[in-house]
């Protein structure tokens, strides 16, 4: 094995320091980031990153900050489900395209849809700068409240990402 050394501000540093230090910063990064973002505890969330808020007899529905944070700029969100139509809790409601990639969004109740947040056409970037309150995608009124009950809290959603 060879050893190669740079001299960097007068030190001494091997590759493979640089490369445990580089790692080192990312990760630090990474959680304090992770640490920065909103998990607000009043809320139920999924494994796909959607997040529930009972309000009354209504289910308003949204991405998470971590899911916002991961897909990165929301250029557009094509929500194809229509107010009045029925939805079963895992079906698909629309999609949402940022610049790195398109995510689908699911419904995390089963429900028949009451109203479409048709505000975030016009500005979907509301749901990267405030996916909790004016971020919203849409509202549900759930027909089974025992999955809402079977949603994670706000803990377990943390654990699932690693926070």
């Amino acid at each position: 094995m060879t050893y190669v050394s740079y001299n960097i501000f007068f030190k001494s540093v091997s590759f493979s320091q640089l490369n445990h230090t580089y790692k080192n910063i990312k990760l630090q990064f990474l959680k304090s980031n992770l640490f920065q973002m909103n998990f607000p505890a009043a809320l139920k969330y999924t494994k796909d990153h959607e997040w529930v808020k009972l309000d009354g007899d209504v289910c308003v529905i949204g991405i998470s900050d971590y899911a916002q944070g991961e897909l990165g700029d929301i250029i557009y969100l094509d929500i194809t489900s229509d107010t009045g139509s029925d939805v079963k809790m895992g079906d698909v409601i629309g999609s949402i395209e940022a610049v790195k990639t398109v995510s689908e969004v699911y419904s995390p109740v089963s429900g028949n849809i009451i109203e479409v947040n048709t505000g975030i056409n016009d500005n979907p970037s509301i749901v990267n700068t405030d996916p909790y309150n004016d971020g919203w995608i849409i509202k549900i009124r759930p027909s089974n409240m025992d999955e809402i009950n079977n949603l994670m809290d706000s803990e377990a959603y943390k654990a699932l990402i690693g926070v």
